[in-house]
């Protein structure tokens, strides 16, 4: 895990399994937006889906990889740092980690976009400048 990616603990409970016990493919995405939620809240967003002057936050695109299973019970790190910063979205690199051994790992798209049209809209500067300041 790099030092510059931001880190929250996830614990797999009986809701994230399929009948087998293992993580269904779709808990790692929620496992990631967690990570990604918190990681701005940290910027000082607290609600980074819903910014001001009718702006939204929204997940564009994901490329996951997935290498191993998670399971029931298992004590997961999850990570979420900026691969890239543009004027109008921003992509994350996230992995979700077991005792050090990569699980999952995926690049996260996320744009700003208007409330009505869903348009492409330039980040807020304040958000912006603050996401620059973490890549920096």
């Amino acid at each position: 895990m790099s030092d510059l990616s931001f880190v929250i603990p996830i614990r797999v409970y009986i809701e994230d399994t399929d009948a087998g016990g293992i993580v269904y493919y779709v808990n790692y995405l929620k496992f990631m937006e967690r990570a990604r939620t918190e990681f701005m809240r940290e910027q000082g967003f607290a609600k980074p889906a819903i910014i001001e002057d009718g702006k939204l936050m929204v997940v564009h695109s994901a490329d996951v990889k997935y290498h191993k299973p998670a399971r029931l019970d298992d004590e997961l790190m999850a990570t979420a740092s900026i691969s890239k910063l543009a004027r109008t979205y921003v992509i994350f690199q996230q992995q979700i980690f077991r005792d050090g051994e990569l699980l999952c790992s995926a690049l996260i798209k996320v744009a700003c976009v208007t409330s009505d049209s869903i348009k492409p809209v330039a980040l807020p500067a304040v958000m912006r400048q603050s996401l620059l300041d973490k890549t920096s």
